[in-house]
């Protein structure tokens, strides 16, 4: 019986890590595409992808994941640039992309 309650909270334990990862990519995918619209340019492949993770402390010193991800952009449909974002949970806390967009990103 303790071993299935183990189970069931290492069950809990992937599911909450999974589905704050998924949100993260949403917020990643929605920051990078406002701010290649902002830009006038066009998000490359429509998405972006996760390249890092780490333990970082916010603010506050409390322990959470920050996330790295990239895009790729194009300005005339023919070169590709990089562009990258790190999320600490849900605040970005880094943006390297389209120049005209990075005055218009938030970082908070």
């Amino acid at each position: 019986m303790p071993t299935l309650l183990i189970l069931m909270i290492v069950a809990a334990m992937a599911f909450a890590f999974w589905s704050a990862a998924r949100a993260a990519a949403e917020r990643a995918e929605q920051v990078g595409r406002n701010a290649c619209q902002a830009a006038g340019v066009q998000l490359l492949d429509q998405t972006v992808h996760a390249n890092g993770l780490r333990l970082r402390r916010n603010h506050d010193g409390r322990l959470g994941f920050e996330r790295s991800f990239r895009f790729e952009y194009s300005e005339d449909g023919i070169q590709r640039h990089i562009g990258r974002l790190v999320l600490h949970g849900d605040e970005l806390v880094m943006f390297s992309g389209p120049t005209q967009a990075a005055s218009i990103v938030q970082l908070h």
